[in-house]
């Protein structure tokens, strides 16, 4: 492709978007770039993600420096437990969270927290594909970290996680000063973070994950009740992986592979919808019903076990399900995205969770830890039924679209299970139907949650009627969180951050 004059960055926070545009600016490349980007998010999207959190990061290099390289970094979370024979009844109970119109209980407690990755993944990446001085990528999330104004959504989102965000002093004293709960437009404060964040260019994160924090982290949690050890910490190790790739009209699609179960799902729904026509129109109630259809049949076919690339790729040629085995422990609650593409050829995908927060705040840092254990609708066999050590999947898929060798598109979202019918819905709208990545962003999308089909506005009444006719309907008033954000670039050309999820986009000339 032509015209890759400027670098593009999409997330989903004007000072995240800022924060990576600033290091691209400065001479770094895509990989710095989604570094300060998630370590900023990690200080602006406090609620969303953190550096006690997980995630994932798909880069394919621009081939300026050497051969292309395409790797998936998998900084996922482990589950915990290493070194103890006999593990205590866990710290972990239920927070009620009031949605407005619903309300969910959430189990937070120390024992909610698996081993964080997201730490060591941002600087392993760094490491291995950055080029400016670690010092240097770290200074915008510091200045942040010092202080910044909270925007609306942010704000909402605290709103909404109260009982988390303050369930232990640490939280109280960072998001409720003075005994007032920070609202929008208040300036949040995290100075152990932003004193952490200054010593991490040297230290290199070792005291987190083998030195005196992680003693402390030790400790607390064999008083406390939680499972997380030294071992834990000090054995955690940033997996580097060859990404899932699979082809689709013409076009190739990287993306996660297992143990991760995303990735392998939208690649099933792609192989689905390549048996059959696009139809002539987007939104006709024939696209909708196929598409709606579609969505059906992949969970349904997930339920039975079709969820890796060997059984999905069984399936595909037999139509046989019996025997598959697929068991991966998946996550994704509270998640944010970042997609970056430089000026060189450089991109890289990368999504984070915290899920909703553990309410433990690691000593000294300003850090809470995920509760990545604690979500029960993906324990159908228990809680803290795996055995320690192990990689915990996710529904969370950064991915990268090639067509000749030459990426089109870098994409991900945040959204739990509607990860991947709202990146399948941009993605075929660009490929099936020529639209552009600003109207496949900002677009209406359904999702499928097993006994209803959940509809945004937007589209036709009378194909909205036809649709009524196969599936269980709900028209929601507006656009909302609830169906993902898709922060979408097409490489040299333009970036579309998604508005459901406070999206920015940020863009640097050469």
């Amino acid at each position: 492709m032509s015209g890759r004059a400027k670098s593009i960055v999409a997330t989903g926070h004007e000072l995240v978007s800022r924060a990576a545009a600033d290091i691209l600016r400065a001479g770094g490349n895509a990989f710095d770039g989604a570094v300060a980007a998630g370590f900023a998010g990690a200080v602006a999207e406090q609620t969303l993600t953190s550096l006690g959190g997980g995630g994932f990061l798909l880069a394919r290099t621009g081939g300026s420096d050497g051969p292309v390289r395409e790797i998936f970094f998998d900084f996922f979370v482990d589950t915990p437990g290493r070194g103890r024979a006999d593990l205590p009844e866990p710290h972990f109970f239920p927070v009620t969270v009031d949605f407005g119109g619903s309300r969910q209980d959430f189990n937070v407690g120390l024992g909610s927290a698996a081993v964080p990755g997201t730490l060591k993944g941002l600087l392993h990446v760094h490491q291995r594909l950055g080029r400016m001085p670690l010092a240097e990528v770290l200074q915008p999330a510091i200045a942040l970290a010092r202080g910044h104004r909270l925007n609306g959504f942010q704000a909402s989102f605290l709103r909404i996680l109260r009982p988390i965000m303050t369930l232990t002093r640490s939280g109280r004293d960072l998001y409720e000063p003075g005994g007032s709960y920070l609202q929008a437009g208040d300036l949040l404060v995290n100075g152990e973070l932003a004193d952490f964040l200054a010593c991490l260019a040297e230290e290199r994160g070792r005291d987190l994950y083998s030195g005196d924090i992680a003693r402390r982290i030790a400790r607390d949690m064999q008083e406390g009740q939680g499972l997380l050890t030294a071992e834990d910490l000090a054995a955690y190790r940033v997996i580097e992986r060859r990404p899932l790739a699979a082809g689709y009209r013409g076009y190739t699609l990287l993306t996660g592979p297992p143990p991760s179960l995303g990735g392998s799902l939208i690649t099933l729904s792609l192989a689905l919808l390549e048996k059959v026509e696009p139809g002539r129109r987007w939104g006709s109630a024939a696209h909708l019903l196929s598409t709606a259809g579609l969505m059906r049949e992949v969970e349904r076919l997930r339920t039975m076990g079709v969820s890796s690339p060997d059984e999905i790729r069984a399936f595909l040629e037999t139509g046989d399900v019996e025997g598959s085995s697929a068991r991966i422990r998946s996550f994704s609650r509270g998640t944010t995205h970042v997609s970056i593409a430089d000026k060189d050829g450089n991109v890289a995908s990368m999504t984070c969770s915290n899920g909703e927060g553990s309410g433990y705040f690691v000593p000294g840092t300003g850090i809470m830890l995920n509760n990545m254990m604690g979500e029960d609708d993906l324990h159908p066999e228990g809680f803290h039924s795996s055995p320690p050590g192990e990689r915990v999947g996710s529904m969370m898929a950064p991915s990268v679209v090639l067509k000749d060798n030459v990426v089109r598109l870098v994409l991900g979202s945040g959204g739990s299970k509607r990860i991947r019918a709202a990146i399948t819905q941009v993605l075929t709208q660009v490929i099936d139907f020529g639209r552009d990545i600003d109207a496949a962003v900002n677009a209406p999308r359904l999702y499928w949650d097993g006994g209803t089909l959940q509809v945004e506005p937007g589209f036709a009444e009378a194909d909205l009627g036809l649709l009524a006719a196969e599936f269980p309907v709900n028209v929601w008033k507006e656009r909302n969180m609830y169906f993902g954000g898709v922060h979408t670039i097409a490489p040299g050309v333009s970036g579309v951050a998604d508005p459901r999820r406070g999206g920015a986009v940020a863009e640097v000339e050469a």
